[in-house]
């Protein structure tokens, strides 16, 4: 079985690290003074480098994999599991400075448990470091966050995604095109993990060693530009026939509506940047192919496209009841049909 491209290419060194800058390049300089805390926490979403950080950070400060312990507490979340840690605590390094505790998914934790751990990080041992992962900080009681150190992981950028995607495929010996990175980047929606999920699902399905826009669609499931653009084109022209006619379609080819509707979403904001954010014109037309955003530019300038903040957020709306929908297409043909019948 080969190894996960996430898991392959997790990065080792600050060097390494992208897109939190902001973070690693204070934690090296922290090592480098020798200002070690006892108690570190690490809050973002999914795939944005926390444990990775947390790994390196161990490293760093001199920490043996012998004296490194990880804790899933998402399944070790109760007040014994803490009570066996706070014993461990107390039994000192085997062969490093250092014995670090990174423990994922602490906002997992019960009561009882965040309150057994709060004596711990009260009053550790010197030789104890605690790293704590969360995707969910405001889960955390304000008295465990206040003893630590608290670093706040960003979603990798797009352009930063886009990047990895092309740069780690040409390692695994594939030649990505330019609107598949794109599309990738895009569905990897800010994550480092995703995004490589991604790239290694459509590299194990390709024939060959080029990856084009259409094989990314069909492994995924996401529909073609002009397919979004369609829908986008009914729906400035008020035409209900023409958009139930494009929703139909993407139907037909098995397009993942969550997808369609990331992508309707992304161009329909590009439309408003376009007309009332002109600094950010030169990074939009980046994001797009010449052919597409052609397209939005000119439904910018048209005065008369029935493209405004009411469609984006009935778009948005849409968006979050789709996997909840027995028809994962009917929010879809609502949103249109609410939007053009009685325009």
């Amino acid at each position: 079985m080969s190894l996960a491209l996430y898991r392959k290419y997790r990065p080792e060194k600050w060097g390494d690290v992208l897109g939190q800058a902001h973070i690693s390049d204070v934690l090296k300089n922290a090592v480098k003074e020798g200002n070690i805390s006892h108690a570190y926490l690490f809050a973002g979403t999914r795939g944005t480098g926390k444990t990775t950080i947390a790994r390196i950070l161990a490293s760093e400060i001199g920490c043996s994999k012998n004296d490194l312990q990880e804790i899933d507490a998402a399944s070790n979340r109760g007040i014994d599991d803490i009570r066996e840690l706070r014993e461990a605590v107390r039994v000192l390094p085997l062969e490093s400075p250092y014995k670090v505790y990174i423990i994922d998914e602490v906002h997992m934790l019960t009561k009882e448990a965040f309150n057994a751990l709060l004596k711990t990080l009260e009053e550790p041992p010197k030789h104890a470091v605690f790293m704590l992962a969360t995707t969910e900080i405001q889960k955390l009681p304000d008295t465990i966050i206040s003893r630590c150190q608290t670093f706040i992981f960003k979603k990798p950028s797009y352009e930063v995604l886009k990047k990895l995607a092309l740069d780690v495929a040409k390692k695994e010996g594939f030649e990505i095109e330019k609107e598949s990175a794109d599309l990738i980047a895009l569905l990897g929606d800010g994550s480092f993990r995703d995004t490589l999920g991604i790239v290694q699902k459509v590299t194990s399905a390709s024939s060959d060693k080029k990856i084009s826009r259409e094989e990314v669609e069909k492994v995924l499931g996401a529909p073609s530009p002009r397919l979004v653009n369609d829908l986008i084109s009914a729906i400035s022209q008020k035409d209900l026939q023409k958009a139930l006619g494009a929703i139909h379609t993407a139907v037909e080819h098995n397009v993942d509506m969550m997808v369609y509707t990331k992508l309707i979403l992304r161009k329909l904001r590009a439309v408003l940047l376009l007309r009332f954010a002109k600094h950010l014109v030169p990074v939009l037309k980046c994001n797009f192919s010449e052919e597409d955003f052609e397209f939005l530019n000119d439904l910018s300038k048209n005065k008369d496209a029935y493209i405004n903040s009411v469609v984006l957020k009935e778009f948005l709306e849409c968006y979050t009841k789709i996997g909840n929908s027995y028809l994962p297409h009917l929010p879809l043909e609502l949103a249109v049909i609410g939007l053009i019948e009685d325009k």
